[in-house]
């Protein structure tokens, strides 16, 4: 719980450009603050709060709860499960610390580190967690899967370099696009009966896209802040609205992935004669 007495907050125009990037948001900015102001901040309320925790206590509940609930020993290739709790992990991790010290008197250069840091979070989930996705997918087609593979941590590669080099959300946004049009290629593909893993895998893999892709639009949308400025300064904004949907996401893509793993222990592939 956030305790009542902190630093005296700031009004939109009283705090630094580089943290002005949401100029709906009017009330509850904190204070240039050191390292260790900047922890103390976990423990009070300002516009900054929410977002720090939308992702801070699912980090530790994936941290904690995901590797009982991953078949590690029942997977032969076990750098799937890996991938895919380094994958759940990754853009919690970025965010927290970004919301957390982006106010630091080291100014915009410690900024936009941290920045960085939370799209490539952001990249990364959308990279280890598509990997056994398309290993899956493709099994049956060694040669086609390890072109999927290398020409799908190419594009990732080049997404996480827009990404962290982008000025805007739009151009941070732009960034996925390309890792999305391969997943749904993919998806496509599997839909369509020539790819394998299962059934109810696809349709939860769906969900999780859809729900990545509301996030993107609602934090580009600044909705609902857009019709009340300054009414969501602390609760329900745009950003939180996104946090949320993609913690959702994950999770789906969590609940795929088990799915994909315990269809895979028992399927093998039709031998070509």
């Amino acid at each position: 719980m956030a305790c009542l007495h902190g630093p005296r907050l700031l009004n939109l125009e009283k705090t630094p450009p580089h943290l002005q990037f949401n100029d709906l948001i009017l009330t509850g900015y904190r204070p240039i603050s050191t390292f260790q102001g900047c922890i103390r901040s976990l423990f009070y309320l300002h516009n900054e709060f929410g977002n720090i925790y939308t992702h801070g206590i699912p980090f530790f509940c994936f941290l904690v709860l995901l590797p009982l609930n991953i078949p590690w020993s029942e997977v032969e290739q076990t750098w799937m499960c890996v991938f895919h709790y380094l994958a759940c992990l990754s853009p919690t991790v970025g965010s927290v610390l970004y919301h957390t010290f982006m106010n630091h008197e080291g100014g915009e250069p410690i900024y936009d580190t941290l920045l960085s840091l939370d799209m490539v979070g952001v990249c990364l989930v959308n990279t280890l967690g598509c990997l056994p996705i398309i290993y899956i997918t493709l099994m049956c087609y060694p040669g086609t899967c390890i072109l999927a593979l290398l020409s799908y941590s190419l594009i990732s590669a080049w997404g996480i370099l827009c990404a962290t080099t982008a000025r805007s959300n739009y151009g941070r946004l732009r960034a996925f696009i390309w890792q999305a049009l391969f997943r749904v290629l993919l998806f496509l593909f599997r839909w369509l009966g020539d790819g394998v893993g299962s059934p109810a895998s696809l349709r939860l893999f769906f969900t999780m896209d859809m729900l990545a892709i509301m996030g993107g639009l609602v934090n580009l949308s600044r909705v609902p802040e857009r019709f009340s400025p300054g009414l969501f300064d602390y609760w329900c904004n745009s950003h939180q609205i996104m946090h949320v949907l993609v913690i959702c996401s994950i999770i789906y893509m969590h609940w795929g992935m088990l799915e994909d793993l315990a269809w895979i222990k028992t399927f093998q592939c039709p031998v070509l004669e």
